[in-house]
């Protein structure tokens, strides 16, 4: 792992108005087929709550609705940073989109594929 990676990794948007830290690098990331997640083109990293902190301008975060949860977006430049289970679901965990960690942070991160789109199967790629 590169000393960049060791470092308290944040995430940005790709205008940098949102940024997303974390306590550190995520170990694994899923890869998921369903309809929504392969448009997003995203490698989710889950977190608990309370190892994340999201920071953005007033405003600065749009967010649209989806069954189970709730995706969040950067207003300014639309990248997909985030997404929270909806209380329903209580599920404690936020997932936070990968792809905007600088590269090397993902650097030996493990991939676990889930088959959304029709069995609900994992597997690991990576």
């Amino acid at each position: 792992m590169t000393r960049a990676a060791q470092a308290v990794p944040s995430a940005t948007c790709h205008c940098g108005s949102v940024r997303i830290r974390v306590r550190r690098a995520p170990r694994t990331v899923t890869r998921c087929n369903c309809s929504i997640c392969r448009r997003y083109g995203a490698l989710w990293a889950y977190y608990g709550a309370s190892a994340v902190q999201i920071e953005a301008p007033k405003g600065g975060l749009s967010s649209r609705g989806a069954a189970r949860f709730a995706p969040s977006f950067a207003a300014r430049c639309g990248c997909i940073t985030h997404y929270k289970y909806r209380k329903k679901w209580g599920r404690g965990s936020i997932a936070i989109n990968a792809t905007n960690f600088a590269p090397e942070v993902l650097g030996g991160v493990r991939v676990r594929e889930l088959d959304g789109a029709s069995t609900w199967t994992w597997k690991y790629s990576t």
